[in-house]
């Protein structure tokens, strides 16, 4: 049995708890880009719901928890997606939600967290300068403090998406995980080493933001002192511990990309799937492209987590 901070039998009951609008996402064979990518490629589309990320898994979790506790406020810390799913979830439940993000988050994230009714603080600094003030407003306030990846129970939704993975009938033997802060590929990887263990785990992370893969590699934690990627859904400095010794358990390599294989990634997206991508969802593509010797004859899973894009930069990085 696999030691880690999450439980399978939880992970089936999030079902019950999770709006099924975040279930069931789709998942099919992509032809054009399994050609282009030299082996069989499936996408798992997590950006087909209202908040279009995978985040509300998790926050549905939390948010539901929260109530039953009888909180009526919450703080956090979010690039952006995290947070505008929880003030969905929390908007649901009638939570009030605060949200503290670096005033340089993609405009598109920071306008849907306000038009979900969230209360929205901005710093000047990057993510771990936003999660020092959200700690600071949780204490001030009197009110939960929710760390995306840390509170197991955003692992735990997101584990959601393994069993959807783990129940398809097509056959797949490599999954590739967007890595940040590692909510998705703890919780996907668990339930995949857990129920198949013969598909290959892989996390992807953009040299730009190497902080949880050399963590991964080194077995301890590093940390960097800033970060230079377009992906900024993943760009943490500041690993946390409890989930780098779940990903220890769960993931079979993490693998670091450049950002012109991010760029090319999402070009490929828009042109052989139709779809738009913020550059976190594109991190796998970017992952075959730069070893494709090891994906050959194989067939690949790459998850979709997001579509949060900014159009201006969106239109730089398509058109360039």
């Amino acid at each position: 049995m696999l030691k880690t901070r999450l439980d399978l039998d939880r992970i089936h009951a999030a079902r019950r708890v999770i709006d099924p609008i975040f279930l069931s996402t789709p998942m099919y064979q992509c032809d054009a880009l399994g050609r282009r990518l030299g082996c069989t490629v499936s996408i798992k589309l997590e950006t087909a719901n209202p908040v279009r990320s995978f985040k509300a898994r998790g926050t549905e979790l939390v948010a539901s928890l929260l109530t039953e506790q009888g909180r009526t406020a919450v703080v956090c810390a979010s690039a952006g997606n995290f947070g505008q799913a929880l003030s969905w979830s929390g908007r649901r439940r009638g939570l009030n939600v605060t949200v503290v993000a670096s005033r340089r988050a993609p405009v598109a994230k920071l306008d849907r967290i306000r038009a979900l009714g969230a209360e929205l603080e901005l710093v000047d600094g990057d993510f771990e300068m936003a999660r020092e003030r959200a700690a600071s407003i949780a204490q001030w306030r009197g009110v939960r403090l929710v760390e995306d990846s840390l509170d197991v129970e955003t692992c735990e939704g997101a584990a959601t998406i393994g069993l959807e993975l783990a129940g398809e009938e097509s056959a797949f033997d490599a999954v590739l995980i967007a890595l940040g802060g590692g909510a998705m590929a703890s919780g996907v990887g668990y339930v995949l080493k857990t129920l198949v263990p013969g598909v290959e785990v892989i996390c992807v992370q953009p040299m730009g933001a190497p902080a949880m893969t050399r963590s991964w590699h080194e077995r301890r934690v590093i940390t960097t002192e800033s970060t230079d990627t377009i992906a900024d859904g993943v760009a943490g400095r500041h690993p946390i511990p409890a989930v780098l010794d779940d990903l220890l358990t769960v993931a079979d390599d993490a693998v670091l990309v450049h950002e012109s294989s991010i760029i090319a990634g999402i070009q490929m997206l828009l042109e052989h799937t139709g779809l738009v991508v913020e550059p976190s969802a594109a991190l796998g593509v970017a992952a075959v492209l730069e070893d494709r010797d090891r994906f050959v004859g194989r067939h690949v899973v790459t998850v979709i987590c997001g579509s949060n894009v900014d159009l201006d930069a969106y239109r730089r990085w398509v058109y360039r």
